[in-house]
Formats: structure tokens, C-alpha cells, sequence
């Protein structure tokens, strides 16, 4: 794992993490719903992306084997993890309950 992956989760805030790729049919559904929950959380949670593709070690080093995976992160923790696109709904109740 990657130093700058640690200090991006390490934070008080959630950290929402995607991991995608390029090619991905699912990735591209996924991805303008982040954009909502984006908008929707404004400064209260961070929402990254990560293309395995360009960073096959962080995604080898997380476990990931499909692409999208949806991980939350908070203080460094891991405390939610999905693989498969995830609704609106799903996500703001997420980063809500852990805000």
C-alpha cells in the first residue's frame, strides 16, 4: 500500500474510495452516481477514485478482484466494503451514519 493511499485514508472525515477501470461497463454506471453523492456530501466525506490498471499494487494490496469495489474508510479503518455498483440511497446512508 502506498504511503500517500495511508495518509489519504488516515483522516477523521470518510474517505469513500472506488476502485475502477476504464473498460468497465459497471464502472461507468457507477461513476456519475458518485458524482451525486459528491455534490450531496459536499466537504464532510472525500470520494477517490483508483484505476487498478494505473495502480496495481494498492488494488492487489486492498484484495481487489473486480472492478467497481467500494470501499469506506475512516481513521485509517476500513469500515465498509462493496463490490458491484451501489446506489445514491446506499452510499449518502453510508457516509451519513459514519460522518
Amino acid at each position: 500500500m502506498s504511503r500517500s493511499f495511508k495518509e489519504i485514508i488516515s483522516g477523521d472525515k470518510p474517505v469513500l474510495v472506488d476502485f475502477t477501470a476504464s473498460w468497465c461497463g459497471p464502472c461507468k454506471a457507477q461513476s456519475p452516481i458518485l458524482e451525486q453523492v459528491k455534490n450531496e456530501v459536499g466537504d464532510t466525506a472525500k470520494i477517490i477514485k483508483i484505476d487498478v490498471d494505473k495502480n496495481p499494487a494498492v488494488a492487489q494490496s486492498m484484495n481487489v478482484t473486480g472492478v467497481p469495489t467500494l470501499m469506506l474508510y475512516r481513521n485509517g479503518k476500513q469500515i465498509w466494503r462493496r463490490s458491484g455498483v451501489s446506489d445514491k440511497v446506499t452510499l449518502l446512508s453510508l457516509l451519513q451514519q459514519h460522518k
